[in-house]
């Protein structure tokens, strides 16, 4: 009971189990970029790379609100304001290798953009708890 308590509840700097946290909302926001991707480009006709931006910018959002409640709760900055912009910064690098990791996958080497999808937010997952654990959150 106390190792889910200490991984679920408790307020936390241990990297691991942040990086354990931050996989399950990773979770959670890649199914909120993942569905609204294959909703807006399937239902809707959208480019798929404009839906890719689309439904990215749904997941950062969604990633946030959980993350600063649940797993990042020591930031560097006391400005919230400022503390967003940073993480949606880090989030526009993010998006910017996730399109060209899509593009790359889905038009040149041509594997399903539903398929590059799950490839390329592993990747940018990596990068976004790397960027934001350094940057923003103290250890």
């Amino acid at each position: 009971m106390g190792l889910i308590v200490k991984l679920f509840v408790n307020d936390t700097n241990n990297w691991l189990a942040q990086l354990f946290r931050y996989i399950i909302v990773g979770g959670i926001a890649f199914l909120v970029d993942y569905g609204l991707l294959f909703l807006l480009t399937e239902y809707f006709h959208f480019h798929y790379l404009l839906s890719a931006t689309i439904s990215f910018i749904a997941g950062l959002i969604v990633n946030y609100a959980i993350s600063t409640r649940w797993i990042f709760r020591n930031s560097k900055l006391d400005n919230r304001m400022m503390e967003f912009i940073i993480y949606s910064l880090i989030g526009v690098i993010g998006l910017l290798v996730n399109n060209a990791m899509l593009y790359l996958l889905t038009d040149c080497i041509h594997i399903h953009y539903m398929l590059s999808k799950p490839i390329t937010a592993a990747i940018v997952m990596a990068w976004n708890f790397i960027g934001r654990k350094i940057i923003l959150f103290k250890s």
